[in-house]
């Protein structure tokens, strides 16, 4: 049974170059002294640290889709291929079960998720806490949270496609690793990215989308909803669809 407080919260009752060749010394070369073993071996290890450390030198060594969770973080964490980069505090990865049935997708990190490096916190992520408990879920638990850009666009706008474009790899594998069974899109923004579309919300809600074979449920951004209370009665009724498809209730 669904608590009273939280449906009234709810407002519910590489490349490669030759190198040129060395020319030939016009006077003797006095030769490089000797180095013992141990000095090579300690250098080589140096080396092959700071080749694991670096985030540019992995994305060099394996594909975006062929990464681990702790490479594709690394990768994120020291992302520079657009402009977004240069106004973060810090990337924001995302959070949650790795092995999640539910997989949420926000547009792009607000200030309060710069700062603390966690997607959906402040009110909107109270309030997304929220929603999922109306459905017996709780983040964490069987649950993954990520946005489509991994840092904040100034002034909280919306990302533009270059932006989107550049970190869509990096949400495709967090969604390819995690397999969940079903991605839901929250906001506009969000729902045009995964599904390719510029329809509205209102047009691609209470409908079950394919994404690349999993399931996509398309709902409204909890930010819209503290701003538009009246149509939290519209996210109930996604919520229910929502919970409805992970029953395997969907028709």
């Amino acid at each position: 049974m669904i608590r009273p407080d939280i449906l009234n919260e709810l407002g519910l009752s590489p490349t490669w170059r030759l190198r040129p060749p060395t020319p030939t010394p016009t006077h003797p070369v006095r030769p490089a002294p000797a180095r013992s073993v141990d000095s090579v071996v300690a250098d080589s290890a140096d080396a092959a640290v700071s080749v694991r450390r670096s985030p540019l030198a992995a994305s060099n060594a394996v594909p975006v889709s062929e990464m681990d969770w702790d490479s594709l973080r690394e990768i994120v964490s020291g992302c520079e291929k657009c402009n977004l980069c240069k106004g973060r505090k810090q990337a924001v990865f995302g959070v949650g079960d790795v092995n999640a049935d539910l997989f949420l997708a926000g547009e792009g990190p607000g200030r309060d998720e710069d700062r603390i490096g966690e997607p959906f916190v402040g009110r909107a992520g109270k309030l997304l806490d929220l929603m999922l408990a109306a459905i017996g879920m709780k983040r964490g638990e069987g649950v993954y949270i990520a946005n489509v850009v991994k840092c904040r666009p100034p002034e909280n706008r919306n990302p533009t496609a270059e932006e989107s474009g550049a970190c869509m790899p990096y949400l495709d594998r967090q969604i390819a690793l995690a397999q969940p069974r079903l991605l839901v899109a929250l906001g506009r923004v969000a729902a045009g990215r995964l599904l390719d579309s510029e329809h509205s919300i209102a047009r691609l809600r209470q409908r079950l989308h394919d994404r690349g074979g999993v399931p996509l449920i398309v709902t409204y951004h909890p930010a819209y909803l503290l701003r538009n209370p009246a149509d939290k009665r519209k996210a109930w009724e996604d919520l229910c669809f929502i919970r409805k498809v992970l029953r395997g209730e969907d028709s």
